[in-house]
């Protein structure tokens, strides 16, 4: 009977789990601004340019579990080549190369230091749009229909 209990308690979290690594390995965030706008440029599609400080900034946290980690996010970015961008207080979990990279495309693409900060680009660096911020309440309908409208 434990077990049951046991299985009927912990297997959705495991499925859940599960489903969010899939979508994870799924999306194709690049992480070098010339090679992405590269690609953009031979694929003809727009940039989807996030911003994040994935190690101390919470509403990022909550953006990639309510946003990012998403099925229909999924599907979206197929429309677009995705570039990430973390500024990391810890900087071990980035190479210097990669810091000094994501160091360099604050004052070109993000001035204020925003974070969270969802830009997109067109295929030659123009910004079309962007939406900054996240209130955490799990409401990310103006992020989708930022990508829906750029597709």
């Amino acid at each position: 009977m434990k077990t049951k209990l046991f299985i009927l308690l912990v297997l959705p979290f495991i499925s859940f789990s599960q489903m969010d690594s899939a979508i994870e390995k799924e999306l194709n965030w690049q992480t070098d601004y010339n090679k992405t706008m590269e690609k953009a440029r031979k694929e003809n599609k727009n940039v989807v340019l996030y911003f994040t400080g994935s190690d101390w900034c919470a509403p990022c946290k909550m953006l990639k579990k309510d946003l990012f980690d998403k099925q229909e996010f999924a599907d979206l970015s197929k429309e677009f080549i995705l570039l990430y961008i973390d500024i990391p207080r810890n900087q071990d979990l980035l190479s210097d190369s990669q810091i000094k990279h994501n160091k360099d495309m604050l004052p070109i693409y993000n001035k204020k230091g925003v974070f969270p900060l969802l830009k997109i680009l067109n295929p030659k660096g123009k910004v079309l749009d962007e939406i900054s911020g996240y209130s955490m309440n799990g409401e990310v309908g103006y992020h989708l229909n930022l990508l829906k409208n750029h597709k």
